[in-house]
Parts: C-alpha cells; sequence; structure tokens
C-alpha cells in the first residue's frame, strides 16, 4: 500500500481492544476506515478518539448476518478482520454461540470479500491453533491438536482462508496473534484478558489469581508490534508472502510469575501499597497451554517484520494508560 494513495480498510470488530488501535493508526496514516461491529464485546468509547474523523465510518452490525457484510464491504480495498468471541473458557462454555461467530461470520466475510472483489484478506489468528504441539518455538507450519472450542474455530479459518485463496483467488493473509496486550484492552467482564484483570485488581488492592503454580509460559505481545504485523500484511508486494500464516510476537516467553513481578514494578511508581498485595494460586485451566513461543523468523523474512516492543517494553506502556484511564 503506497503511502500517498489512500484506500478504504474495513476493520471488523473494529471497537475492540486490537480492533479501534487499528482504526486509529490507519485513520492518522491518512487511509478511510470503515468499522463494523456489533458491540457484544466492542465498546463505543473505544472510537471516541476518532468517531468524528471524516475519513471513518461505523456500520453496526453482525457479521453472522451476510447482509450486514455484504453492506461493509463496498468499495473496500483490504479487510482486517478482527471480529470474533475469543476466549478459551466462554467457548468451553459456550461452544455454539463461538462457532457461530468465528467460523459461520467468518465464511460470511470471505464470501463478501470475494463477492466484492476485495484486494486482501487480513485476519485474526490464534496461536490457540497449536493446541497439544509440545515444541517450542512454535513455527508455523507445525501445529497439533487444538485443545478447545476457541482453538478448532480459529484453526477452521484458516483452512478456510487457504480454499478460498486456492479456490477464488482471494488473496489471504492469516496473524496467529501471541497473547497480546496494551491500551483500550477491557479489564472487565468474565473472560477479561490476564494483564488488564491484574492491573485492575492490583489497583484495587485485590489478589490476582493466577492459574496454577505461575510457572506457565507466553509470549506476550504488545499492541503496537500487533499493528506493524497488519500493516506490513497490507503493504506487502511479495507474491511467496501472500496465502498463508504468520506467526504475530515477540518471539520471547515470560511465566505469569514474571508477568505479575513487572506489573507490580511499574505500577508501584504510582501507589507504593500495590508491592503488598498478595498473589493468589488456584486450580490450572481446562484447555490451557502449558508453554507458548513464537518462531518470527518467517514474519522477519517474508514480511520485513521487527517487533520495538518487548514484554517489559509494552507494560511500561501499558499500566500508564491503564492508570490514566481505569484509576
Amino acid at each position: 500500500m503506497k503511502a500517498n494513495v489512500q484506500k478504504t480498510i474495513l476493520i471488523t470488530g473494529g471497537a475492540g481492544f486490537i480492533g479501534s488501535n487499528l482504526c486509529e493508526y490507519f485513520l492518522n496514516s491518512g487511509q478511510k476506515v470503515i468499522c463494523l461491529d456489533n458491540f457484544s464485546t466492542g465498546h463505543h468509547h473505544n472510537l471516541n478518539g476518532f468517531i468524528t474523523n471524516s475519513n471513518f465510518k461505523l456500520i453496526e452490525g453482525d457479521i453472522r448476518n451476510i447482509s450486514d457484510c455484504n453492506l461493509a464491504v463496498d468499495g473496500v480495498d483490504y479487510i482486517l478482520h478482527q471480529a470474533a468471541l475469543g476466549s478459551v473458557p466462554r467457548s468451553i462454555n459456550d461452544p455454539i454461540t463461538t462457532n457461530d461467530v468465528n467460523v459461520s461470520g467468518f465464511l460470511n466475510m470471505l464470501v463478501a470479500a470475494r463477492d466484492a472483489k476485495v484486494k486482501r484478506f487480513i485476519y485474526a489468528a490464534s496461536s490457540s491453533t497449536y493446541g497439544d504441539s509440545e515444541g517450542l518455538p512454535k513455527i508455523e507450519e507445525v501445529i497439533g491438536k487444538p485443545l478447545s472450542p476457541y482453538a478448532i474455530t480459529k484453526y477452521v479459518n484458516e483452512l478456510y482462508a487457504e480454499i478460498f485463496s486456492k479456490t477464488y483467488g482471494l488473496e489471504t493473509i492469516g496473524l496467529r496473534y501471541f497473547n497480546v496486550f496494551g491500551r483500550k484492552q477491557d479489564p472487565k467482564g468474565a473472560y477479561a484478558a490476564v494483564i488488564p484483570k491484574f492491573v485492575m485488581q492490583l489497583m484495587n488492592y485485590e489478589s490476582p489469581v493466577i492459574n496454577g503454580d505461575g510457572n506457565y509460559s507466553r509470549d506476550f505481545t504488545y499492541i503496537d508490534n500487533v499493528i506493524q504485523m497488519n500493516a506490513l500484511a497490507i503493504s506487502s508486494n511479495n507474491s511467496d508472502a501472500i496465502n498463508t500464516v504468520y506467526n504475530t510476537a515477540f518471539g520471547d516467553r515470560n511465566t505469569l510469575n514474571d508477568l505479575v513481578k513487572y506489573l507490580k514494578k511499574y505500577l508501584i511508581k504510582f501507589d507504593a501499597k500495590i508491592a503488598d498485595v498478595p498473589i493468589v494460586y488456584g486450580e490450572t485451566r481446562i484447555g490451557d497451554i502449558p508453554h507458548s513461543l513464537a518462531s518470527i523468523d518467517k514474519a522477519k523474512i517474508m514480511l520485513g517484520y521487527n517487533p520495538k516492543y518487548s514484554l517489559e517494553e509494552g507494560l511500561k506502556e501499558a499500566v500508564s494508560w491503564y492508570w490514566d484511564n481505569l484509576k
């Protein structure tokens, strides 16, 4: 995508955590942005910084409704498909709704993109696709069996994208997100992500509950690294770089115990009493993968990916944002 040529980008789930950050980035880059969201997990307040931007259009609709998808893709050059129901526990509690949104909704968007002759369909895939594969680091071409209904849906997304590339010539790129965190991530609700949830609890002097002994490890990935990957997936002119999937991560791993240590380190700069909040350990969660670490070599070679934010660097930014916006 040439910087001097304005494009129209549809971001599904654009009122969510990742989606709203993508909306903001591409609007600031001078692009036209359409946001499609049903606000089941997204929030109107995530759009406050740009809702009046003349290059921004909001469509309140549902990807499970094909007419909403067809409306949203009209005149679109690129799609960044972020709309999904996340959370392994949610999918275990309600696999039908997770499948409806993540599989049927995804297929609707692919069909709409095909029919509208969209140039490229870039979608949020997931590290959960690696399932019971024990090898580290995770390499895109080596996966295991899924460990949750959510993981199944995200793997099915990849299969559908591949078929649409081969059968209909639709350019697709899947980005396997690894534990993304950062500004605008919702700390509330039953299925809140661990970092904003822990931050909120610590700020309220409540004890975070770590599932297991805290030695499970994750490749925590700051939102700006994810934005970089989406931008590269749009702009790439390398034909060998499309119709495939990429790990979207920092390429390092930290335990949950490490995470809490860093959170306290940055939060006590705002409130020293947070240092005394005890940590509680609970049962290991069903469907959780013990360890996760991404190889980002493929993204570096094929897309020129160069992540700037480690866990610690990202947490400095994220904690400051949460303190200013949630306290």
